[in-house]
């Protein structure tokens, strides 16, 4: 089948086999590393351990991130350009099973460096590792564009590597606070958890690349093989209900981070209790793997779309009573955490497998049809379909680009994970936080204090909102799912 030939393919083709699935989503396991142990301690372990002003560790958190929005699409371009000259996206997956390294050196600060020059030191690393996540990210996440599968056994795989994701989030979660000492964490405790982190992640890893190369050889879709470039850029870009799903994640993903960067400090200033940061992890991460199966039920009997919009809904109120703090009891706080951890279970598992689904349709529209869609022209459209014949004469042609796709997707995602962290960082600015070093205790002023707690409860409750009043825009799911 040429790049011109637009007709769609069975969808439902094949359904994956455990083993390949696990696989893959064994991949998850060591990126749920990184996903969560920055989030979690990166802005902290510049403020308390290496003396780093809330602005300036915001803004180190923050910059790296601006750098993805633009290596994130040219990382998924490359993803498309690998898919059409190899058949696979596996060299991609291997430069990113580099990730350890970076991780490890994020934490491993020499030990003269504090101020704004420990600052450097974890900004050049988060940009090197941003990297080498995008490598890895983008041809995986790609996987059920890549493959002959419909509407359900996309929520199934992605249903999988959200329980494993999860895991991952737990374990390390869990695991990096008690690593770098706890109460007591010291520098070298933070160099500790690096290493042993890292070790992990690389074994995750390396599972994942040889378990989406089983599900490749199982149900790939020869029909797929995509364009990249400014031109599957443009089209991405210009697809309206992508557009929205997107935008609305942005929310989600700023939300989601948000709270993950406020835990060690509102265990400690407002519960007054340090050690309770790996409670609270627990409780918001802990559900997901009772819940995801039931996100899964609830998206083949409702949709997507809708158990998404209750998903935003719980997640904003949960936040609001965060917002309360120390007077609603301690058990109602743990609880509302829990509700946090609820909603977030199906803001990993539906927009992932939503994704896929917008990629399908854009890739099964006709060239004319998609120029109508995304508002161009009759012009414009036989301008897209000379390309489209000149990408089938030298062999870059095919279904749009799942990795350019989903390069937007994770420079969306990784923004969300920086403006989640800075927003929290800005917020103890305003209160007038004081920053320390390790083992040092200063006195928080009042309005630092109300920082801590507002900014754990409001501000995600608000970005929360936003992101449900976006995804009520977008409209595909219905078609997706008669389409399967």
């Amino acid at each position: 089948m040429t790049g011109l030939d637009r007709r769609p393919v069975a969808a439902t083709d094949a359904t994956l086999a455990r083993g390949p699935l696990a696989g893959f989503a064994a991949g998850s396991l060591g990126m749920g590393v990184w996903v969560t142990v920055p989030g979690l301690l990166l802005l902290y372990f510049l403020t308390d351990v290496l003396a780093v002003g809330p602005w300036v560790a915001g803004l180190a958190l923050l910059l790296p991130k601006i750098a993805d929005v633009l290596l994130h699409p040219w990382v998924g371009h490359r993803a498309d350009v690998e898919q059409n000259r190899r058949g696979d996206r596996r060299r991609l997956l291997l430069l990113g099973c580099a990730l350890p390294i970076a991780f490890a050196a994020l934490f491993a600060v020499p030990g003269g460096l504090t101020g704004a020059p420990a600052a450097a030191w974890v900004a050049v690393f988060f940009v090197a590792g941003n990297l080498l996540f995008a490598a890895y990210q983008v041809p995986y996440l790609a996987t059920p564009a890549d493959l002959r599968i419909g509407y359900d056994e996309r929520t199934r795989l992605m249903a999988f590597r959200m329980v494993v994701l999860t895991l991952g989030i737990l374990l390390s979660g869990l695991l990096a606070p008690l690593l770098t000492g706890g109460d007591a964490a010291t520098r070298g405790g933070y160099q500790r958890m690096g290493l042993v982190l890292a070790v992990g992640m690389l074994a995750a890893m390396l599972v994942g690349v040889a378990g989406i190369a089983r599900l490749r050889g199982g149900a790939a879709d020869p029909t797929r093989a995509g364009h990249g470039g400014w031109r599957a850029l443009r089209t991405a870009l210009r697809d309206r209900q992508f557009r929205w799903l997107v935008t609305a994640y942005l929310a989600m993903s700023t939300a989601t981070h948000l709270v993950l960067a406020g835990v060690p400090y509102y265990a400690e200033y407002e519960l007054r209790a340090p050690g309770l940061t790996t409670v609270l992890v627990a409780a918001f991460v802990a559900p997901a793997l009772l819940v995801t199966p039931l996100w899964l039920v609830a998206a083949r009997r409702v949709g997507k779309q809708r158990a998404l919009l209750g998903a935003q809904g719980a997640f904003a109120l949960g936040s609001l009573v965060l917002a309360v703090g120390r007077p609603a009891g301690l058990p109602v706080l743990i609880g509302a955490v829990a509700v946090l951890g609820l909603a977030f279970a199906g803001m990993q598992l539906l927009p992932f497998s939503m994704l896929p689904d917008v990629i399908r349709a854009a890739a099964d529209r006709p060239a004319t049809a998609a120029g109508t869609a995304t508002g161009e022209g009759t012009a414009a459209a036989d301008r897209t379909a000379a390309a489209d014949r000149t990408a089938a004469a030298d062999g870059t042609g095919g279904a749009t680009g799942a990795g350019t796709y989903t390069g937007v997707w994770t420079a969306t995602e990784a923004t969300g994970a920086a403006l989640g962290p800075y927003a929290y960082a800005l917020c103890l600015a305003v209160g007038g936080f004081v920053a320390s070093t390790a083992g040092a205790s200063p006195t928080q002023p009042d309005a630092a204090l109300a920082a801590v707690r507002y900014g754990f409860g409001v501000l995600p409750a608000v970005a929360m909102l936003a992101a449900l009043l976006l995804q009520r825009r977008y409209t595909l799911d219905a078609s997706a799912r008669a389409a399967s």
